[in-house]
């Protein structure tokens, strides 16, 4: 690696944290920060709050960013979770500006693609040999896909049409807490998803991850699929780690 250090900020639809990260480790480095994400989450606005959390750690290096978006060339060309209006805006070009930084210093990727960079590096040493999937249960249904280790970017398997509906909008952990589901019915409902994805993609491994890993073993055990289900090690962190990574090998899908 190029440096021991790094930084990630995870942009997601409720939240905006950033912190140092320990590059050999995979950990943070002290405590992260954290803010609402602004509403609406247009691109000023979450350029503004990614510029002052980066601020609060007096960090002038490299910087990842996370962003629930599809991201090719550093442009955003979708929007889940987040306003419409990040489509088609040059991220990349946006967070260089505004954090002052060279656009070699700048790295913006899909969120779920950061969190399983993480977790391929830094997880349990299960193999992760051939299709691992990694899906992140959050405020939507993220999704990274890895064939023998190597990202293939820009997934987007949360939106995967299930008995005629958006997947993330039945099965997101977001919609557990807003429909106040017990572990059993939130579980039926992911069971249902991963079947339909099981059926598309064949996985070798499924990593859950996103805030509701933290109480994996609630609701793993209550999956009823073919494929092996393990816990994201990284937790809700991955994302944060994912990106400090992705800045200090330079990576730009």
């Amino acid at each position: 690696m190029a440096g021991t250090r790094g930084f990630g900020v995870d942009v997601g639809g409720s939240g905006i944290k950033g912190c140092v990260v320990d590059l050999q480790a995979g950990t943070l480095v002290g405590e992260r920060v954290r803010t609402s994400t602004p509403q609406p989450s247009t691109p000023d606005a979450v350029a503004d709050v990614v510029a002052k959390t980066v601020e609060q750690f007096d960090w002038h290096g490299p910087v990842g960013i996370t962003l629930p978006t599809v991201v090719k060339q550093g442009k955003a060309l979708s929007a889940a979770n987040i306003s419409k209006k990040w489509i088609g805006t040059d991220a990349h070009a946006l967070f260089a500006e505004r954090l002052g930084r060279q656009p070699n210093e700048i790295v913006v990727l899909n969120d779920a693609d950061a969190a399983g960079m993480a977790e391929i590096r830094y997880g349990s040493d299960i193999d992760r040999s051939g299709v691992v999937v990694l899906l992140t249960f959050g405020t939507g249904i993220g999704s990274a896909v890895f064939l023998d280790g190597e990202l293939i970017p820009n997934t987007e398997f949360g939106h995967l049409e299930v008995d005629g509906h958006d997947a993330e909008t039945k099965a997101a952990a977001s919609v557990k807490e807003e429909h106040d589901l017990s572990w059993e019915e939130w579980s039926k409902r992911v069971t249902r998803y991963l079947r339909r994805l099981e059926d598309l993609v064949w996985p070798d491994l499924i990593i859950a991850g996103g805030g509701v890993s933290k109480k994996a073993d609630k609701w793993l055990p209550l999956l009823d699929v073919r494929t092996k289900v393990v816990a994201a090690e990284l937790r809700n962190d991955a994302g944060i780690v994912g990106a400090a990574v992705a800045a200090d090998i330079g990576v730009q899908h």
